[in-house]
């Protein structure tokens, strides 16, 4: 059948009204899209339709190739609207749509990913489940147009066989989500499990895990450094060091701007997934972060300082939060704005810099970037550090390496600045709290651990930004704020990651204000997303859109799940508030999902941070002092340097302060400054030591050999 190509459409669909830009992408399409709404199915109910879900976000490269081959095709526009009512879903706006049709879609097919496509009846029942489906049929892969006509005279002449899988399907969900995981929670053996199965799957030649395409995985990293500190087994830093060490030299990493791509498509860290998301800086930034902690090697904070120079200057919001993500196209070319040919980085530069830059940086005449799909050469280079700069034979650095450091330095500005001139890549400029949680998490550590206030500073705007904009008149969070509106009800990642947010900026900031509303938060998650039955936490509230059902997700994926993330928060809060049934509720999470932690621990790192924490040794730690003072903030940045992860800190002021924090955490109220002296009181595995009043008497304490 042939079509034609819709040549801008001028005529808007219904995507037009929305906010989310992955939507607003496909306002123009002749494709009559709704977006996800009552409305629509009760249409395809009237109509006697089936249902085309699509569900993708706006830096998502494989949704504009599907995008562009069938849904700016007129023709194929015209067979859709026939056969079906169209809802295209943003998956990073509803998280829970595209979590339950992500489901369907591993369970019929063993995989998933985006774009997500589903056929479904009015009734929400899904009987269709794939990925990207190019516009014909090709290399084994079914055609839209085959697969419209094929569903057209299925639906019309076998119904009732659609309609008895679509029940079939619908149950093998249900079955799977209502079948309990509960069990006893997990102890450090599991802990141990996980480690040995990274080991197993870790890359000792390149880093990272698994071959390609690699992802980061930012909380195996903070798993690791919290076992190989419990237990002393070296291979856990090793594995660290050498993974980010791998990653930042590579092209995954933006060596010119700064920041992560996405993924690698190589098991080199060479080739990157170009797109750039908010939660990658977010994790990465504090992998690194507690990795400079744990080793105190200033490359890692480096690491951090470049990252967070691209959120601040590229993300951020104006009124204070953070944008989602950048895109991996730019002109209708993935990667464009990132690829130089070697003619182009000789004419940007000089003669020596040009030379340091393409030896350094692996450029090749013919270029070192392949197509992804087609897997040629396209004539232009990553840049990657091929090598350290500065760095001669043998790994040795050379009397030289000052000034290599110099050229280099100067040879990237010229570089940037260059760049800047070019079509940049779009940027989705949604602010989700979720991933705001995430990034302000990650100042927030990032200004405690390197004394950088301006980071505490764009952290608590970035908060205040949330509170402000993205809660609703009971106080409760919302999901999604762009261009003046906020919407759709906070989820549970939302309420798991801001709370994180928060805490973190409690201690790089001691304002009790934000230790206040963190616990509120994790109080409104326990009354409105627990599972009462099985223990731990549903995605939506209790009150929220019914959709199909309510999941409960633990798997820890490209960002930790919003299970893992709140446990680590209650057992944070309950150690500061003493409240036992905080404790209880994160253990309840453990136990929740017993029987899938045991089966793969390694998929839940971040739930095994939680138990590393649980496990202990765990301190609580209140210093008690005049602010500002010297003694005192000796204490608070001793403590804030050191990696000791299983640990609170308070900051018990002296005055008329003390009775914000008092009313949090009541056994603060009579810890005070002897003598008006700076005083820590620490507690260890639930026993307290006396008061002391040095830093390296309070770094006993700790466990931390004091340097003589």
């Amino acid at each position: 059948m042939s079509t034609t190509r819709s040549q801008g459409n001028p005529k808007p669909n219904r995507l037009i009204r929305e906010k989310s830009p992955y939507l607003l992408q496909h306002a123009r399409n002749p494709v009559d899209w709704h977006p996800w709404s009552d409305e629509a199915f009760e249409r395809a109910r009237a109509e006697d339709k089936p249902v085309f879900l699509s569900v993708g976000y706006s830096t998502c490269h494989w949704c504009h190739v599907m995008a562009h081959e069938s849904f700016e095709d007129a023709g194929v526009a015209r067979l859709m609207n026939e056969t079906f009512v169209c809802i295209k879903v943003d998956r990073e706006e509803r998280p829970d749509v595209d979590g339950i049709y992500m489901t369907v879609c591993q369970i019929m097919t063993g995989g998933g990913g985006w774009p997500l496509t589903i056929l479904m009846t009015p009734e929400r029942k899904p009987f269709f489940a794939g990925t990207y489906i190019p516009k014909e049929n090709r290399h084994g892969r079914i055609g839209m147009i085959e697969l419209i006509q094929g569903v057209r005279r299925v639906w019309e002449t076998r119904r009732g066989d659609v309609l008895s899988s679509a029940e079939q399907v619908t149950l093998a969900l249900q079955n799977a989500s209502a079948e309990s995981a509960a069990g006893e929670a997990p102890g450090t053996e599991a802990c141990r499990t996980a480690f040995e199965a990274l080991a197993g799957q870790f890359d000792g030649v390149n880093g990272g895990f698994g071959g390609a395409p690699k992802f980061p995985s930012p909380h195996h990293f903070l798993f690791l450094l919290r076992y190989g500190k419990r237990t002393g087994e070296p291979r856990a830093l090793e594995m660290v060091e050498k993974s980010l060490s791998a990653m930042r030299r590579g092209g995954v990493y933006d060596q010119i701007g700064f920041g992560f791509h996405r993924y690698s498509t190589d098991a080199r860290w060479l080739l990157p997934h170009f797109e750039k998301m908010l939660y990658d800086q977010a994790m990465l930034s504090l992998a690194y972060l507690e990795t400079f902690q744990a080793t105190g090697e200033a490359r890692y904070a480096q690491t951090v300082e470049e990252i967070v120079t691209y959120v601040l200057r590229d993300l951020k919001a104006p009124g204070g939060g953070f944008f989602c993500a950048e895109d991996a196209d730019s002109e209708g070319e993935e990667g464009k704005f990132y690829l130089w040919s070697e003619p182009e980085i000789r004419e940007a530069l000089d003669p020596d810099e040009a030379a340091l830059v393409i030896r350094a940086c692996g450029v090749e005449k013919g270029g070192n970037f392949l197509d992804e799909a087609a897997r040629v050469r396209t004539g232009r280079n990553v840049l990657y550090l091929a090598k350290a700069i500065g760095e001669g034979a043998g790994g040795r650095r050379d009397r030289s390496s000052g000034e290599a450091f110099s050229t280099w330095e100067g040879a990237r500005e010229k570089l940037f600045r260059l760049r800047e001139r070019r079509v940049r890549p779009g940027r989705d400029d949604k602010v989700l709290t979720d991933w705001n949680g995430l990034m302000i998490a990650a100042l927030a550590k990032g200004a405690a651990v390197l004394g950088r206030q301006d980071w505490a500073g764009a952290a608590a705007q970035a908060a205040r930004f949330v509170l402000g904009r993205l809660r609703d008149g009971r106080g409760r969070l919302l999901h999604r704020y762009r261009d003046g509106e906020a919407a759709i009800g906070g989820m549970l990642d939302d309420y798991a990651f801001f709370t994180w947010g928060l805490l973190e900026l409690y201690e790089a900031t001691f304002e009790t204000g934000f230790l206040k509303t963190a616990l509120e938060l994790a109080d409104n998650t326990i009354d409105h997303f627990r599972d009462d039955r099985d223990g731990g936490f549903f995605f939506t509230a209790d009150d929220g859109e019914e959709i199909l059902l309510r999941q409960k997700d633990s798997y820890d994926g490209a960002i930790p799940s919003g299970n893992s993330v709140m446990m680590l928060n209650l057992l944070r809060l309950s150690r500061i508030t003493g409240r036992q049934d905080l404790e209880q509720n994160a253990v309840g999470v453990a136990r929740a999902f017993a029987r899938n932690i045991g089966q793969i621990p390694s998929a839940y790192s971040q739930l095994m941070v939680a138990l590393e924490f649980l496990a202990g040794p765990s301190f609580e730690i209140v210093v008690s002092g005049k602010p500002g003072m010297r003694d005192t903030q000796e204490m608070l940045d001793a403590v804030r340097r050191l990696f000791l992860p299983n640990r609170v800190l308070l900051f018990r002021p002296q005055g008329a302060g003390s009775g914000a924090l008092a009313a949090i955490a009541p056994y603060t109220k009579d810890m005070k400054a002897d003598g008006g002296r700076a005083t820590a009181y620490v507690c260890r595995n639930y026993a307290c030591s006396k008061p002391v009043q040095t830093v390296d008497e309070m770094m006993g304490l700790l466990g931390v050999p004091v340097k003589s």
